[in-house]
């Protein structure tokens, strides 16, 4: 096998701690596998003594088999692991913990929807609040930060810190641990344990971790007291490909790898073996911005390839409509829909692709399993106003939305309500404890059904956002749940102009009913079954690569996104940006529009930091 220079130097490095730089494509799984091919042949290393951490236990396997392609002499003895793996076989060995003891995700989930259940928490989507909070607690644990010491982001200190502490005891009485308790007793076992920590340092003399710039601050604790004292380390990893920093993983670590190992060498592997070189200049220029990184100049192969496409639409649902029309006509071309996708930034954005290429029979694979948009809770609040508006008499559908936007109905009413022989929509008036505010309240939102009636569903939907003040109330609840008001808004924006298609209130509801069993029936297949085009999130696309390559979209607010405006969040969102580009082999597509939510969007800074101006 033919290797570059750079590729040759880090495959025969031998002792002491190494970072190599690899960026997009430039074969940094190959390098792992023939240095450790290398140890063993050339430095009579012996394989047991050789540990190789990834992420996931996908990445382990695959590393583990073209490593024992390459025949080599006694090579099942290489252990090729996840961090959590390690750690736990570390754990095992220390308190003989067994795996009946780990807590599995759907147990931990079911313990915490009890306990938010009987603690009363009035939420929307109570899955989402589980989701933020059991997000939190990981964070916390991955950065090794006390419980008395960390301040929790979506949530008050004294709820959170009541949640945690009954999820601890709770471990305690069943003598059980989660995958985050792995790291921070392992850590704890290693700095306190001197015997322990001796046996694991003599057991693996050489350590390589893949994906270095993922790493988080227990995983890198632990693993530089397993290096000592030889520091045999062996870092492979891309500072300019750090995006997890909502997990914990931070590109300082990378950043400081040569400070915290003395007399440690640094290579970069500067050949992108994927991408021609117009993809590659533009994703440097995109990169070169950020202040806090290495500096790097990356090539390719001398294959210059196509123009890169820029285009601007009028608005998302346009563009969407737009790049379902590209991607039938470059299907016709001969391009497998397999070898095409379409990256965006947030989750929310997929709904209006997965409409778009659904009407034209254009088959696709999710990587993003969790958001449908078409049973959102926003959406059924929205569609049960348009069903009071048809069905007086529909309690479910009022009970959702009487307090949305506030109108001070308590569930002590509500509660009187359900015992008289009359819908809440007239009963509520008939009980002597309803107020007059309450009256002129509820009056005001007959009123309001009756306008409803009246309009196509799309204008209902804005009737019902900007009039009735369905968007104030989701500016005050996104407050409530410090959570992002233009996700929500987003959110409401989709199925508004959803509605658009449709005649009637019945149309709406039955073409949302399509939609939302197409996103089920998507979400219960199993990925690696399905085919079609991709529709990826920028963080779920890292590690992949496509001939073809949309990125929509890229506007101030969604690329850079509004949430991460500081600097060092505005740094994280251009290697969001670099990350999506360097997908493309040899096609790339970038794609603005003009407007968003009805208002005039702004051109993205990146896209001027391209000379776009």
């Amino acid at each position: 096998m033919e290797f570059n220079m750079q590729q040759k130097e880090a495959i025969a490095h031998n002792k002491g701690a190494m970072l190599v730089l690899a960026g997009p494509g430039s074969g940094k799984t190959t390098v792992i596998i023939h240095r450790v091919k290398y140890l063993i042949e050339i430095y009579h290393v012996s394989p047991k003594k050789i540990l190789v951490i990834t992420y996931t236990k996908a990445a382990a396997t695959e590393m583990q088999e073209r490593f024992l392609q390459l025949g080599v002499a006694g090579g099942e003895g290489v252990m090729f692991a996840t961090f959590h793996s390690i750690f736990f076989r570390i754990l095992r060995r220390a308190y003989g913990y067994q795996l009946q003891q780990l807590i599995q995700e759907e147990e931990k989930w079911s313990l915490f929807k009890k306990w938010v259940t009987e603690a009363e928490i009035e939420t929307n989507d109570q899955e989402e609040y589980i989701k933020d909070l059991l997000s939190e607690l990981s964070l916390m644990k991955n950065e090794l930060i006390p419980l008395k010491q960390y301040q929790p982001v979506n949530f008050s200190q004294e709820l959170f810190r009541y949640f945690v502490k009954k999820y601890e005891q709770y471990k305690a009485v069943q003598n059980k641990i989660d995958f985050d308790d792995m790291l921070t007793q392992c850590y704890d076992y290693l700095t306190t344990e001197e015997a322990g920590r001796a046996y694991w340092q003599s057991r693996f003399e050489y350590i390589l971790l893949d994906e270095f710039q993922d790493i988080n601050q227990a995983q890198n604790a632990c693993t530089k007291l397993l290096a000592q004292p030889q520091n045999n380390i062996f870092a492979v990893g891309d500072d300019d490909q750090s995006i997890y920093c909502f997990r914990g993983a931070r590109p300082e670590f990378l950043l400081q790898f040569p400070k915290k190992y003395e007399n440690a060498k640094k290579i970069v592997l500067p050949v992108n073996y994927r991408s021609t070189e117009r993809i590659i200049k533009l994703s440097e220029k995109i990169i070169s911005h950020n202040q806090n990184r290495f500096e790097k100049h990356m090539h390719g192969q001398g294959q210059e390839g196509r123009k890169i496409v820029f285009f601007t639409e009028r608005n998302a649902f346009e563009e969407a409509e737009k790049i379902s029309q590209k991607l039938a006509s470059l299907r016709q071309k001969g391009i497998a829909y397999e070898q095409m996708a379409v990256i965006y930034r947030t989750n929310l954005q997929g709904g209006v692709f997965t409409r778009a290429l659904t009407e034209k029979g254009i088959p696709f694979v999710l990587k993003d399993k969790s958001m449908n948009v078409y049973r959102h809770w926003i959406t059924k609040d929205l569609t049960a106003y348009l069903l009071l508006a048809e069905q007086p008499e529909n309690d479910s559908a009022f009970r959702r939305i009487v307090n949305k936007p506030k109108r001070y109905i308590s569930k002590e009413l509500l509660k009187k309500g359900e015992n008289l022989p009359y819908p809440f929509y007239r009963g509520l008036f008939l009980l002597p404890e309803l107020k007059k505010y309450q009256s002129q309240a509820l009056e005001e939102l007959k009123m309001h059904l009756l306008q409803i009636k009246r309009k196509k569903p799309a204008e209902a939907l804005k009737y019902i956002r900007k009039t009735v003040g369905y968007d104030a109330y989701l500016m005050e609840y996104a407050r409530f749940r410090k959570a992002s008001l233009q996700g929500y808004l987003e959110l409401a924006e989709e199925i508004t102009q959803f509605a658009n298609a449709a005649e009637d209130t019945e149309a709406f509801l039955q073409k949302l009913s399509e939609m939302d069993q197409q996103m089920q029936s998507h979400n219960l297949q199993p990925q690696n079954k399905m085919q079609g085009v991709t529709l990826s999130t920028m963080h779920s696309a890292k590690g992949l690569e496509f001939e073809v390559v949309f990125i929509p979209s890229i506007i101030q607010g969604v690329i850079p996104h509004e949430k991460n405006s500081t600097q060092q969040g505005l740094e994280e969102e251009r290697r969001l940006f670099y990350v999506a580009v360097t997908r493309a082999k040899s096609r790339l597509y970038l794609s603005e529009i003009t407007k968003r939510y009805d208002k005039d969007a702004q051109r993205s800074c990146f896209l001027k930091e391209l000379g776009l101006k």
